[in-house]
């Protein structure tokens, strides 16, 4: 990860208050978000998410702007503003957590 700052260093450079700000405004959101909206939320720049992710602010507004992306892609970009991506698969009677794409390929390949 040579290169590339986390969320932490990045929060550490806010302020208490713009920190307490950022979450409050996260929570206030809701739940369901796109990826700009919870960005912008965190008061992160586009430019801040390219350096942690060693691309430019240009990859980055094309990021935001898909529909449709590979779970690596989204799991980096989360990753990059301090999360943590969970993919839940959700059914009538129950809910299961997917915990790995690698793991559930070798187990239908074994």
């Amino acid at each position: 990860m040579a290169g590339r700052r986390s969320f932490a260093e990045l929060r550490a450079r806010m302020s208490p208050e713009a920190q307490t700000q950022a979450t409050v405004e996260a929570q206030r959101l809701g739940e369901e978000m796109d990826l700009a909206e919870m960005r912008r939320a965190l008061k992160l720049s586009q430019e801040e998410i390219g350096q942690a992710l060693q691309i430019n602010q240009g990859s980055v507004a094309k990021i935001e702007r898909r529909a449709d992306m590979y779970v690596s892609t989204l799991r980096r970009f989360v990753e990059a503003m301090g999360g943590e991506l969970e993919i839940v698969a959700r059914f009538a009677d129950h809910s299961v957590k997917i915990r790995n794409f690698s793991d559930l390929s070798e187990k239908a390949q074994g």
